[in-house]
């Protein structure tokens, strides 16, 4: 008899074991010739060896689809020790699961070109309304790549821009004063990735999350990073971020220019970096619109509300404009006809 350990890594313990380690009691009825025994992250496994190949292997499998899925059922783990593809491998145009083990896919045409255009492209500018899945899709695409092992880490940025309102001085220490400009970025990725696994890499620095004035002076290498609301950059701080890029690194830049918090004066970084690089051959821009929203049907309405209240405003502007223009024109032909 020879004994083996075997380490669950890049995954949650408590998904693997099941509700009352429901899991690990049917893997033991499964292989009754082997005794099976876990604590932590560690699986001790005790039997002859030809019974360990083949549970050492059902528990890779296992792990395997844990990682991908976030969830495993009894049903599943059937069908990895039969050799059967699961339910959760049929599902075609996943970017990764929730989670809950929901699939995470793009929901439209546009969304679609912008994980074509990760696959392809090392720097992706999404530019779009609100409710099109901007950064919930970028986050999930940086998610796959980092569960895939095709980066080492994952970097996300936001300029601490107040919306319109001076909250004035927010208590505690520099992590307490900036997380509220970048919770939205926490949501998504506790949307995907188990709570205790996400503040484990977190805290070993394989995902962060800073300010993007915190980004100066660093190189980012090996890794997917992005930066949201870049409406909100200057065109110093949006050039800064640009020239971060490292080997083996993709960035994705999203922002919604019609939601530019900066003061009136002060042009958009995101708009000005689209105008000036959008040629450039590995650099792709993404634009959604209001077909591509994924929130609820009435923020659809509102944006297309205030998109033809914009532009009937922009006409009025351009009359008023061309009337000026055209008074002025001819108070200038009256006064050389008295001259």
């Amino acid at each position: 008899m020879i004994e083996k350990h075997v380490i669950l890594e890049d995954i949650d313990p408590v998904i693997f074991y099941g509700v009352n380690n429901s899991h690990l009691q049917m893997l033991k009825s499964l292989f009754p010739q082997v005794r099976i025994m876990a604590r932590d992250n560690v699986i001790r496994i005790l039997g002859d060896s030809g019974e360990m190949a083949n549970i050492e292997a059902c528990i890779e499998k296992m792990r395997l689809h844990v990682l991908k899925y976030n969830s495993i059922s009894d049903e599943d783990i059937l069908d990895i020790i039969k050799g059967h593809q699961t339910k959760a491998d049929a599902v075609k145009g996943v970017i990764v699961y929730n989670i809950s083990g929901k699939p995470i896919k793009s929901r439209s045409a546009n969304q679609q070109h912008l994980v074509d255009a990760f696959d392809k492209k090392d720097m992706i500018f999404a530019v779009g309304p609100a409710g099109t899945g901007k950064t919930y899709l970028s986050i999930a695409l940086a998610v796959k790549s980092l569960k895939e092992k095709s980066t080492k880490k994952i970097i996300l940025s936001r300029p601490a821009v107040e919306a319109g309102e001076k909250l004035g001085f927010l208590p505690g220490d520099m992590k307490d004063k900036i997380d509220p400009y970048l919770q939205p970025l926490y949501d998504a990725l506790e949307d995907m990735i188990p709570v205790a696994r996400l503040q484990d890499m977190m805290d070993k620095r394989i995902i962060q999350i800073a300010p993007l004035a915190f980004m100066r002076g660093r190189t980012l290498s090996d890794a997917v990073v992005i930066l949201d609301e870049a409406q909100n950059t200057t065109t110093a701080q949006i050039r800064m971020f640009l020239t971060r890029m490292g080997w083996n690194s993709k960035m994705i830049i999203t922002g919604d220019l019609t939601q530019i918090d900066l003061p009136r004066d002060q042009k958009s970084g995101l708009k000005e970096a689209v105008e000036i690089l959008s040629d450039i051959p590995d650099i792709s821009v993404v634009e959604l619109d209001s077909k591509d929203i994924v929130r609820h049907k009435l923020v659809t309405s509102i944006v297309k509300a205030y998109d033809a209240h914009d532009k009937h405003k922009n006409e009025i502007g351009a009359e008023g404009h061309n009337s000026t223009r055209h008074n002025k024109k001819m108070t200038n032909m009256d006064d050389e006809k008295l001259s």
